[in-house]
């Protein structure tokens, strides 16, 4: 390495230096070089070459720069360079290479020496940084007072040792004025007794303490609240004595506010999906508003209420708020906090109907259209919000100190507001965030909401038309005995029908008929089809006969096809013509009481085109039955067709029983709520009058 660089001045001496020495001062163990301007090395001690291992006449005449690793030879060069300026350059620690190869990390100072006969000389102490007893200090020193983290530390008796700048910083003094004083005087930043109660526990059991979290205000910016992590140790000496406890602390406010807004935003996406999970799970209007309540609370608020105004159920499209600028509203739903569910005492009775002014925040948010935020409300504001003055007292008992109200919006409709109220189980008001949680929930709940709203509307509506088009057992006398029920589905009303028709002769028909669809168009198709059926069989056309015109009338009724069993009974031959149209066979109980299926021709359902329809003429003797059903009867989604009819074939297995009972019977088993339409009816002749006797 040395002998490589450019040669100037100087040669070597045989005790290993040059001649003139390089005086260190006295007591000093460390190395001493010195170097011209341009960082050529120009004097050279023997305690250099010992640290070194170099000899005098291998690196005089050198730069002192090629001592250094080659990697920082640069960063050396750079450092003479400015030790030999009126400046100087402070201490540094490189990387040196001995004359045996091996690598030692040096502490080198310089020291610009004027008014030498050779010019400017720089003296250059160099120590093994690792064993520079000089340094040791400078760079504990450094280490402490420079640090951003804050140092500190107490004595057995709780007392201020030390504190570096960034601690006096953060607890709003200076080190000077903290050193001797007792830890948690202050009251403010880290000097609190919490902490020094951690630090007496620390110097008891010796257990250290990581990553304490501590809130706090500094005199600097006090109206801001900070967060910092501590750390406390116990600090021994070398015997073992307590010196005292040592903390460390670092202010992580920015860390933790994003943490908490990263936090935030994962609670709200979460509450978004859940809502999408959960809300419009059916449509059923009082339903999806509780299951809108039920996310909200308790993650959102303490309290909540769904009110949806009343003219939303007259289907009308009118103003929110009348003239006088009140408004009506019908409470659908409500939910609070398990340990506050006294509050819901003060929310309106849930299906119960209730008028509010204009100076109502309820109002105020339908009238215009927008939300109110309310972060603290008192005795007045309560007032303002609750029904009378018993529900605001219950609201004041509960805690509630923060009020928001957001309109249900959906498709440009207002159809009522969420209320949402936080009690002293939930310290922190509503805001800004809140609003925009609220507003987002609330849109989406508000198209569940009218979905089921127009639902409902639509589904009272078809029941309305069908039960009109059903028909009515005609006043006079009959042949025949009969029991109906028909049970509309509890989803949505479908196209099944039933009719008797008196016919000449005595004979009566019957109809049993099922429309594929749902909704007001099916219940519509289906009182076209009974009122043509109705004009046929005035015709006294036989069964297959009048399947055919009703098929091709079907065709002129829209995409819908239907299927049918139309049956004639004649009382004075005792026997019954039945025709099918892609329904369920009727079923046929003997007098004896054995119940099965008639095996009539089954031709394609009305509608289709198909024609090709046949009659199927059986007795039907007193006492025996004939049973006609639609399909909503004996199908189901958990099971088969076959069970369905098998099970319809044991209610009706059996000594005969008076039909109204046996409609029951046969109902009363179903599984759960009908999820079609249900179309039942039984017909019996009257046993034949006893001949009188001569």
């Amino acid at each position: 390495m040395a002998g490589d660089g450019e040669q100037r001045r100087g040669g070597p001496a045989g005790d290993g230096t040059d001649g003139g020495p390089v005086p260190p001062p006295g007591g000093d163990a460390a190395a001493y070089f010195a170097t011209d301007d341009g960082g050529v090395v120009r004097q050279w001690s023997g305690e250099a070459a010992a640290l070194l291992g170099r000899t005098a006449a291998s690196v005089l005449g050198t730069r002192a720069a090629l001592l250094a690793d080659p990697a920082h030879r640069d960063r050396a060069q750079r450092w003479f360079g400015s030790a030999a300026t009126a400046a100087g350059a402070g201490a540094v620690v490189l990387p040196a290479v001995r004359g045996d190869g091996r690598t030692v990390l040096l502490s080198l100072s310089g020291r610009l020496l004027t008014g030498e006969a050779d010019g400017v000389l720089v003296l250059v102490r160099a120590a093994d940084a690792g064993r520079d007893a000089d340094a040791e200090p400078a760079l504990a020193a450094g280490l402490v007072d420079q640090s951003p983290v804050g140092l500190g530390m107490v004595g057995p008796d709780l007392h201020w040792l030390r504190a570096n700048p960034a601690l006096a910083r953060i607890n709003g003094t200076t080190g000077r004025d903290l050193l001797g004083r007792a830890i948690g005087e202050a009251g403010q930043g880290v000097d609190t007794p919490e902490v020094a109660a951690t630090m007496r526990r620390v110097l008891a059991d010796g257990e250290a303490v990581s990553d304490r979290q501590i809130t706090g205000t500094t005199p600097a910016d006090p109206d801001a609240e900070h967060v910092w992590s501590a750390s406390f140790h116990r600090v021994r000496d070398a015997a073992g004595r307590t010196l005292g406890a040592a903390t460390s602390v670092v202010d992580v406010t920015a860390r933790h506010r994003a943490g908490a807004e990263v936090a935030a935003a994962r609670e709200q996406l979460a509450m978004i999906a859940e809502a999408g999970r959960r809300i419009g799970t059916t449509l059923d209007l009082q339903h999806t508003a509780q299951e809108l309540a039920d996310v909200i609370v308790p993650r959102l608020a303490d309290l909540a209420a769904v009110d949806v105004l009343d003219s939303v159920f007259s289907g009308e499209v009118v103003p929110p708020v009348a003239e006088d600028g009140s408004a009506r509203f019908r409470a659908l739903a409500v939910a609070s906090r398990s340990d506050h569910s006294g509050a819901e005492r003060a929310a309106d009775r849930v299906g119960g109907l209730v008028s509010y002014g204009p100076h109502r925040p309820i109002t105020q948010c339908v009238a215009e259209a927008r939300p109110v935020l309310m972060p603290e409300v008192g005795p007045r504001t309560l007032r303002r919000i609750a029904r009378d003055e018993r529900a605001a007292a219950v609201l004041a008992a509960s805690g509630v100190h923060s009020y928001l109200a957001v309109p249900l919006v959906a498709r440009g409709d207002i159809l009522g507001t969420l209320s949402l109220c936080r009690t002293a189980a939930t310290p922190r008001p509503f805001d800004e965030r809140d609003l925009e949680l609220a507003v987002d929930l609330a849109g989406r709940a508000a198209i569940c909401v009218d979905n089921a709203r127009l639902y409902s509307r639509e589904h009272n509506a078809a029941l309305a038309l069908q039960r009109g088009l059903l028909p009515r057992i005609p006043d006079h006398p009959l042949a025949l005995d009969l029991a109906f029920r028909y049970l509309p589905a509890v989803r949505e009303v479908g196209g099944d029908w039933f009719d008797v028709l008196p016919l000449r002769g005595g004979r009566i028909g019957l109809m049993v008929g099922d429309v594929m669809g749902k909704g007001v168009q099916a219940a519509a198709i289906m009182g076209q089809l009974r009122s043509t059926t109705r004009a046929l069989a005035r015709l006294d056309l036989p069964p297959a006969e009048l399947l055919d015109h009703l098929d091709a009338t079907a065709e002129f009724l829209g995409d819908s096809i239907a299927t049918c069993v139309y049956a004639v009974y004649d009382p004075a031959g005792g026997h019954c013509e039945i025709a099918v149209a892609g329904h369920p066979p009727p079923v046929l109980v003997s007098p004896a009481g054995r119940a099965r299926f008639l095996d009539a021709p089954v031709a394609a359902p009305l509608g289709v085109g198909a024609g090709g329809f046949a009659a199927l003429r059986c007795e039907l003797p007193g006492d025996a039955t004939l049973a006609l059903f639609t399909d909503g009867l004996v199908e189901s989604r958990r099971a088969p067709i076959d069970t369905g009819l098998d099970r319809l074939l044991r209610l009706l297995d059996g000594r005969p029983r008076p039909l109204e009972e046996t409609c029951d019977r046969v109902l009363d088993a179903l599984d759960g709520a009908a999820q079609d339409d249900i179309a039942l009816l039984l017909a019996r002749p009257f046993p034949a009058p006893a001949a009188a006797p001569r």
